[in-house]
C-alpha cells in the first residue's frame, strides 16, 4: 500500500498494478477480485475502516466485497444503477456477452452482497464527491476531491496496455463495456473537472494531463 495523495492509497492486488483498489481515509474502494482479500487484509493490517465502496460491480472490482464487509463489519456503498448486480447477482444486460467477459465473470466474481447506500452524483464519501459516470457499467461512479484534483476513476478509462502492462491510456475494451458511446461522454466530463491526478481500476496513476486532453482530442473529432 502506498500514499499516492494526502490520504489516497493505492493497494495494488495484482502485479504491475493490473488490478487496484484504493484507500481514502477510512472508506475502502473497490476489492478486485474473490481471490484478492489476502492481500487487501495484508496491506490493511490492523488499519480500521468505516466503509466500503464501489466504483462499479464488475466481478474485478466486486469480488472480495462479501469478504470485506463481513470482515470488516463495514456498509457497502456503490452507484443506484449497479445495486441490483450487487445485490442479486443477476448481471443480465449488465457486461457483454462475449467469450472473454465470460471468462473473466467467472473467474473474478464474487458472491452477492446487500447495498447499505445507493450513491448519487453529489453524495459524500470520505471528502469526496460522488460523479455519475456511466458507460462503461450502467451505475459507475468517480470520487472526486476539488481542493487538490485528486479523481478516483475506476474503469471510465484504463492506464494499461492489457498485452504488454506498460502505461497506456485509452478507453476500456468494448467487450466489457455496455455502452461505449455512454462511457465516451463520460471521459469528456471528467475531463471538464481538469483533475491533477487520476487513479485507474487497470494501471498506474496518472500525473500528466496532456495525455488525457489529447485522447478527449480524438475521441470529439
Amino acid at each position: 500500500m502506498r500514499e499516492i495523495a494526502s490520504n489516497v492509497y493505492q493497494i495494488s492486488v495484482m502485479p504491475r498494478q493490473a488490478i487496484n483498489t484504493y484507500l481514502i481515509g477510512d472508506v475502502l474502494v473497490d476489492s478486485g477480485s474473490r481471490q484478492s482479500f489476502k492481500k487487501i487484509a495484508k496491506a490493511l493490517k490492523n488499519r480500521k475502516i468505516s466503509g466500503h465502496t464501489l466504483t462499479h460491480a464488475h466481478p474485478d472490482h466486486q469480488g472480495s466485497s462479501k469478504q470485506v464487509c463481513e470482515t470488516y463489519k463495514v456498509p457497502l456503498w456503490c452507484g443506484s444503477k449497479d445495486a441490483v448486480a450487487m445485490e442479486t447477482g443477476d448481471y443480465t444486460g449488465f457486461i457483454p456477452e462475449n467469450a472473454i467477459s465470460n471468462f473473466v465473470d467467472k473467474r473474478f466474481r464474487g458472491p452477492e452482497h446487500p447495498v447499505d447506500r445507493r450513491l448519487e452524483e453529489g453524495d459524500e464519501v470520505a471528502g469526496f464527491t460522488v460523479i455519475d459516470v456511466p458507460g462503461h457499467s450502467p451505475g459507475h461512479v468517480a470520487y472526486w476531491r476539488e481542493k487538490d484534483g485528486v479523481l478516483i476513476l475506476g474503469d471510465v478509462l484504463r492506464n494499461m496496455n492489457y498485452a504488454t502492462t506498460l502505461a497506456y491510456l485509452a478507453e476500456p475494451p468494448k467487450v466489457f463495456t455496455p455502452d461505449p458511446a455512454m462511457n465516451r461522454k463520460s471521459i469528456l466530463k471528467i475531463a471538464e473537472l481538469k483533475p491533477k491526478l487520476i487513479t485507474f481500476g487497470h494501471g498506474a496513476p496518472l500525473t500528466n494531463m496532456d495525455k488525457l486532453y489529447r485522447l478527449v482530442d480524438r475521441i470529439s473529432s
